[in-house]
Formats: C-alpha cells, structure tokens, sequence
C-alpha cells in the first residue's frame, strides 16, 4: 500500500486512555506479582501497570489534538475498584487481575472516552468493557483465584503513549485529567 506524501510526513503516536495507580497500588501489584511469577508468562514491569479504559492504537497529532480537547469535558465521580480475582485470559494468553463487581463511573469512563474515539474517526474495541490489570504475558493456563484484595482509588484518568524501548515495551503518561468531586453547596 503507497502512502501520499502528507501521510508519510505525519508523526504518530500509539496511544490509549486508561488509569494510572498510585504508588501504594503500584507496589501492592508489585508483591502480587512476585507470588506466581516465576509459575507463568513474561512479569508485566511495574512502572507499566494500568487499567486500560479504551485502546485508541495509532493516532496522528491532529487527532491526538482533538481527543485531549473532548476528553477535558469529561465529568465522572472518582471510584474504586477492588481488584479480587487472578483469571487467565486465553486470548490473548494474560494472566490479569478483575473484579467481582464493577462500579459504574468506570464503565460510563470508557463509554464516553470511547466515543470520544470514535467520534474523531478511530476504531475501538466492540466487547464489553471488563477492568483490569494484566499481570503477565505469554501467560501459561493458571486457575482462576481470588486474591487479597487490591483496592485501586481512582482519581483522574490519563492519555498513556505505548512506546518500543530496546528493554521492552514501556508506557508514559502524555496528559491527566482529574475526576472531579461533586461539591456540595452550603446551606
């Protein structure tokens, strides 16, 4: 497939909106980690743990411009998942953390940030939405468990760049936006 001269000359970013941990979460993931890891797959690094809200893939700086610009009128309650279950994912062969139960400002989250995306002319994934935290790639079959419970506090939401890196993949952060709490008048 030929490419035209303006495409060609246009820079791209690899990009997805998800959640960010704290770095009390990042390290309870971190032990978690170290629990099973050696049993099962390639150890996701720590610094790139994220709940995914919605893959955008390859994005131009135009669209990039847009989608930054759209996601700033988002308005979502801060949330917490509790991440209790270890489950093997068969495709794409992960080994995750999930909830049992999932609150609804996350799922609204990547409703609206998906159709954001879509708005501004990319494809998204068409399943349901299910959170969660991939743990290890490349993973071999391990049962489902429950795990100690990890609870994540969400408070803002991130457009993270995917970047190939001789050591590996590694994830940065490009822009946060804060959920805002709802204030209550005084009386």
């Amino acid at each position: 497939m030929l490419m035209s001269q303006e495409q060609e000359s246009k820079s791209y970013s690899r990009l997805f909106f998800a959640l960010w941990p704290d770095e009390a979460t990042r390290r309870e993931l971190a032990r978690l980690l170290k629990t099973f890891a050696e049993q099962t797959g390639k150890p996701v690094l720590p610094h790139n743990f994220h709940v995914t809200l919605v893959f955008l893939g390859n994005v131009d700086q135009t669209t990039e411009s847009e989608i930054k610009q759209r996601a700033s009128d988002i308005s979502v309650e801060p949330f917490e998942l509790t991440f209790e279950c270890l489950n093997y994912w068969q495709q794409p062969k992960i080994l995750c953390a999930t909830c049992k139960k999932v609150p609804q400002q996350v799922v609204v989250l990547a409703s609206k940030l998906d159709a954001i995306a879509r708005q501004s002319g990319l494809q998204t994934d068409t399943r349901p939405y299910v959170p969660h935290i991939t743990l290890t790639r490349h993973a071999q079959i391990l049962a489902d468990q429950v795990i100690k419970p990890i609870v994540w506090r969400a408070d803002a939401f991130c457009l993270v760049q995917s970047s190939s890196e001789p050591e590996g993949v590694c994830y940065r952060v490009v822009q946060r936006w804060p959920l805002p709490k709802n204030s209550v008048s005084p009386v």
